[in-house]
């Protein structure tokens, strides 16, 4: 029996003034796009309508999640508005799940106009949770700004938008599925594919897979505790590091995704990854990881739970990139870090004479580098690490980076970070976060926080520590100009307030320096108390002393939020 062919619907809407996209895509909690008549549709509309016509129509795009809650009702509408708005092909992840690595690397290998992730990265899932919608272009990387400034241009005038309701899709079953619609001369197809299969060959293609088994199968066998945290990560887990590189299946925990990740922010952290560190700091295995819920970030811990932070697992990548098949082929170009990202990774970019670029927060501005030919490896202290084989960042090629230099100096984790130390330096990195604040408080608080870091007194200020004395180095409201199209940002925004995002100052000792981050965000719905973290020789009285300063006005502005917990919390690292 003949079947009809699929209606077109245009549905009346309209426009909502808050779906411009940030550094991560648009989120928002769960219960905004869930709940909100349109808000969904307006925005998967507005996404589609910022890719030009004449690219867009029969055009291939890639479909993702991390698996949190609420992201099947979302494919599904991302599917039947797809193939209304002209989209002639669907690459979709098996039950809807991939990776962003994995979105990343399958764009490049079909060359698709782009791909949607849906995803919150690190935040927490269910029903009262986050959700937040990705879009990456042809190259695989996140919006641009133009891209952005185009989907927002877009939202806020948009009166209608175009879906097929009665399109429905299976996304248990693996292989092509072709629907004919009203008006439309082709097919349009929907591919479920297997959601490691693409990564996993690529991955093969870079790595010594022999080498790496060596390291966990041998005699001396390098026993592993993986936590996946519920996210997407686990399929990846199994099929790489247990089935093709033979770490045993109990290596890996938290490997079945959850809608909510088991109740706990996915967030591979000292904090939220607590039972991982529990598990390494009593000294059954040498290697610990743990993964974000979409697989773009990572934490690694040695035996006896050593933290590797992010900013220096970056800069011990980059000194032993010769480990590394892929870039013993492919050879290195240079180097590339956010401004939020300690200068270690700088010492080795000198000694091995290659250049180093200083970007913004967000991965997009790494994109630009890696396009050109001028950066191999790049990285941000939110433990964020990736290189030029994708246009992401990939939490389980920096895994499979640590195993392959671990494999090739038959060191321990805190051997490396050691020996690095002692010829590199070492760096401490202390971040200031004042989360979830109004916008009015945070303009002001940022100003009067820039008005003490740039003012000349504080940049030719000394401290004594012991018999070591301490000077400010660099102190800034970064600005960027990029080197590829000229380009210039500056006073990043957050959440459609202008306001400094990132102040930084640096203070510096003989071979030792010392970075503190002062980051506002008023995205969040409620404020907690501000965290401050200081490096070891911070204990000194003196040095504590001026960063209290440089807090004081904070306290006097965190007062003006009724009800918020007015004291600072005092972490070391």
């Amino acid at each position: 029996m003949e079947t009809s062919p699929i209606p077109v619907l245009t549905v009346q809407t309209a426009p909502f003034d808050d779906q411009r996209p940030g550094t991560s895509g648009l989120r928002r909690k769960t219960a905004v796009f869930e709940g909100k008549k349109n808000y969904l549709q307006n925005y998967i509309q507005s996404l589609l309508s910022s890719i030009d016509l004449r690219d867009r129509q029969g055009c291939t795009m890639v479909v993702g999640s991390d698996g949190r809650y609420f992201s099947r009702a979302a494919t599904e509408v991302i599917v039947q508005m797809a193939a209304a708005n002209g989209i002639g092909r669907l690459v979709i992840g098996h039950n809807g799940l991939l990776s962003t690595p994995a979105v990343s690397c399958i764009i490049r290998k079909i060359k698709a106009i782009g791909g949607i992730i849906l995803t919150a990265s690190h935040s927490p899932g269910g029903p009262v949770g986050d959700f937040g919608i990705k879009f990456n272009v042809a190259n695989g990387g996140p919006s641009p700004d133009t891209v952005m400034e185009k989907i927002s241009q877009v939202s806020r005038t948009l009166e209608e938008y175009a879906i097929c309701p009665d399109l429905r899709i299976d996304l248990s079953r693996l292989g092509r599925q072709e629907f004919d619609l009203e008006n439309k001369f082709k097919p349009f197809r929907v591919e479920i594919i297997d959601s490691v299969e693409v990564y996993l060959q690529m991955l093969r293609n870079i790595f010594d897979f022999s080498a790496i088994k060596s390291l966990l199968t041998g005699p001396d066998q390098l026993k592993l505790h993986i936590d996946a945290m519920n996210g997407v990560m686990g399929p990846y887990v199994r099929r790489i590091l247990c089935d093709e590189l033979g770490a045993p299946a109990n290596s890996a925990v938290n490997c079945v995704p959850l809608e909510d990740f088991g109740g706990q922010p996915p967030e591979p952290n000292l904090t939220y990854a607590s039972s991982l560190v529990d598990a390494m700091k009593g000294g059954d295995f040498g290697f610990g990881a743990a993964f974000d819920a979409d697989g773009d970030r990572y934490m690694i811990l040695g035996e006896n739970g050593f933290f590797v932070n992010p900013s220096d697992s970056l800069a011990v990548m980059a000194a032993n990139l010769a480990a590394i098949p892929y870039f013993r082929q492919q050879g290195v170009k240079g180097f590339a870090r956010s401004m939020a990202t300690s200068t270690a990774l700088d010492r080795v970019a000198k000694a091995m004479k290659l250049a180093l670029y200083e970007t913004p927060a967000g991965w997009r501005y790494f994109g630009n580098l890696m396009d050109s030919g001028r950066c191999s490896l790049c990285g941000e202290e939110s433990f964020g690490t990736g290189s030029d084989h994708i246009r992401e960042k990939d939490g389980l090629w920096s895994v499979l980076m640590w195993l392959s230099i671990m494999a090739a100096r038959k060191q321990t984790v805190e051997q490396i970070v050691r020996e690095h130390w002692a010829k590199f330096g070492r760096h401490y990195y202390c971040r200031f976060d004042y989360e979830a604040l109004d916008p009015r408080v945070a303009f002001y608080l940022m100003r009067d926080l820039e008005a003490i870091i740039i003012d000349k007194a504080f940049m030719s200020q000394r401290f004594s520590v012991g018999d070591h004395v301490y000077s400010v180095e660099k102190s800034e409201n970064f600005e960027y100009v990029d080197p590829v199209d000229g380009t210039v940002a500056r006073n990043q925004v957050s959440a459609n307030v202008a306001l400094p995002q990132y102040l930084s100052s640096i203070f510096k000792h003989g071979g030792h320096t010392a970075q503190m981050l002062i980051h506002a965000d008023n995205a969040s719905a409620s404020a907690p108390s501000p965290v401050l973290n200081f490096p070891p020789f911070f204990s000194s009285p003196t040095l504590r002393v001026k960063f209290t300063q440089l807090t004081a006005v904070l306290r006097n502005v965190w007062k003006l939020i009724p009800g918020v917990d007015t004291s600072l919390r005092v972490c070391a690292t």
